[in-house]
């Protein structure tokens, strides 16, 4: 996703060796969010309202895992990515 590709950059341009930590995953964390609610506002739902799995629709299944993958990068990435 998107997320990574920023956290490539601002790694690639980092001068000084710092540690990623917090900030950077909740950054990240944001982008994840902001991403999945575009994601259900565009399949016509309201982040947050679709109650049973089963029921949902496609679409819905498909922003889930997209937040998912988004998340576990950011989990994997963005904790250890030098970020200045």
């Amino acid at each position: 996703m998107k997320c990574t590709a920023v956290l490539a950059a601002l790694a690639a341009i980092a001068i000084t060796p710092v540690n990623g930590g917090p900030i950077a995953y909740g950054i990240c964390q944001t982008g994840c969010n902001a991403v999945v609610v575009a994601c259900y506002a565009a399949a016509g739902f309201q982040f947050g309202t679709v109650i049973a799995a089963a029921a949902a629709p496609a679409t819905i299944l498909a922003c889930n895992a997209a937040l998912g993958t988004c998340s576990a990068t950011c989990a994997t990435v963005a904790l250890f990515a030098p970020i200045p």
